[in-house]
């Protein structure tokens, strides 16, 4: 049964989950010249398996994740953790182009649902004590599996094919699904008394009405805004003279990244303790002064070596801020009661998906039209309007922003 105090090893456990599912989300992108291979889709149109893998992402949000306030979260997880091994199974046997996109729209819908829940869950399963810190820790596996996905898959499809990456990840999420069954906590039943219809027209009223979520929502939008439009626009001029990076070492720079997962953690622990305002702003400060190194990166007569540790340092600052403010929004939002976590986290996450795709959009435009300064100086923008709402919500409603 379910205790007030969570053991280190379930702790563990709902990190390595969330990794492992998210994961499912990202092994398409580095798979695209393979898949258009095979299926003799051109190179133009190959990144629709990312845009339906996102689009599952969405519609897992909309649609999936509010369940956890309805039903009971441990059958919930398993449901949803053996529907995604099916959905993994189909994308590795897939024959044809239509079954390929279905099966990726179904590994987005089910991989984000997971990956979202369990962090519902492990928010509703902590004490309110060390309820930052658990959410933390389940942060820093999704910002693991993030970053490793594109790394493994590549790796794996190399030896064995791109079918193996799906093939082996199905493998690893039955294995990972036993475990969820034996290990995750019987939590108390807080399922809101709702229809379905009613639990999704919900979204709206918290949406509308909760000022902590209203808050940490737009900074959330503004922040991914700022990660996307790095991580979108980096490869253009690695990729181009005098550079010439293949995508392997591109995605090495996202390495870096896995000192995220420090900051996710400490950044819980700050929460419990009382300090998301000073982390928060810590963390935006950060975000904004990370475009220093960046932008050095590609001056005129900068050298290779050069090149790469401005590189290095803006996106190990970039991603300390992000992920501290991201895992300090969610402990925040997560203060209301535990019959709402679940609903809350899809609403959050919806903030994401739009500054995420806004900024990926925008950071192609922008080097397009002014190369890699118009990219640093749109992140500029971004981050510094996230700083700046931020400082006004403060100074208007302290209690919303700081949690206090």
């Amino acid at each position: 049964m379910y205790s007030p105090s969570l053991p280190r090893p379930l702790v563990t456990l709902f990190a390595c989950a969330s990794g492992f599912s998210v994961a499912n989300v990202y092994y398409a992108q580095p798979l695209l010249g393979a898949l258009a291979d095979d299926f003799g889709i051109a190179r133009a149109a190959v990144g629709g398996v990312v845009t339906a893998t996102q689009a599952g992402s969405v519609l897992a949000l909309l649609l999936l994740v509010p369940l956890g306030d309805l039903l009971p979260r441990r059958r919930l997880m398993l449901w949803q953790m053996l529907a995604l091994v099916v959905a993994l199974l189909a994308a590795a046997s897939a024959a044809n182009v239509v079954w390929l996109m279905s099966a990726m729209l179904a590994v987005g819908l089910l991989g984000t649902a997971m990956t979202q829940g369990l962090i519902a869950y492990a928010a509703a399963a902590a004490d309110a004590s060390e309820r930052g810190s658990v959410v933390g820790a389940a942060q820093g596996g999704v910002v693991s599996g993030l970053l490793l996905a594109r790394v493994v898959a590549g790796s794996v499809a190399d030896l064995a094919g791109w079918r193996a990456v799906y093939g082996g990840s199905a493998m690893a999420m039955l294995v990972m699904a036993v475990l969820l069954w034996r290990l995750l906590p019987v939590l108390p039943v807080q399922q809101a008394a709702l229809s379905y219809p009613r639990l999704l027209a919900s979204m709206l009223t918290l949406l509308r009405n909760d000022r902590v979520l209203q808050v940490r929502g737009v900074i959330a939008l503004l922040m991914f805004a700022a990660f996307n439009i790095l991580w979108s626009a980096l490869v253009l001029p690695l990729s181009a003279a005098p550079y010439h990076y293949s995508h392997t070492a591109i995605g090495a720079f996202g390495l870096v990244g896995l000192a995220g997962t420090l900051a996710a953690t400490r950044a819980g622990h700050w929460a419990d303790q009382g300090h998301s305002r000073r982390t928060s702003a810590v963390a935006l400060v950060l975000l904004l002064l990370s475009w220093l190194p960046l932008s050095a990166a590609f001056t005129p007569g900068a050298g290779t070596v050069t090149t790469v540790l401005m590189l290095v340092l803006g996106i190990l600052m970039l991603d300390l801020g992000v992920q501290a403010l991201h895992v300090t929004n969610q402990s925040l939002i997560f203060r209301a009661g535990n019959e709402a976590h679940s609903r809350l986290v899809g609403c959050y996450m919806l903030f994401y998906a739009v500054g995420s795709g806004t900024g990926a959009w925008a950071a192609t435009a922008a080097f397009d039209i002014a190369g890699w300064h118009g990219v640093c100086a749109l992140g500029v923008g971004a981050s510094l309007a996230a700083l700046g709402f931020w400082a006004v919500a403060g100074t208007n409603n302290s209690r919303a922003v700081a949690g206090r």
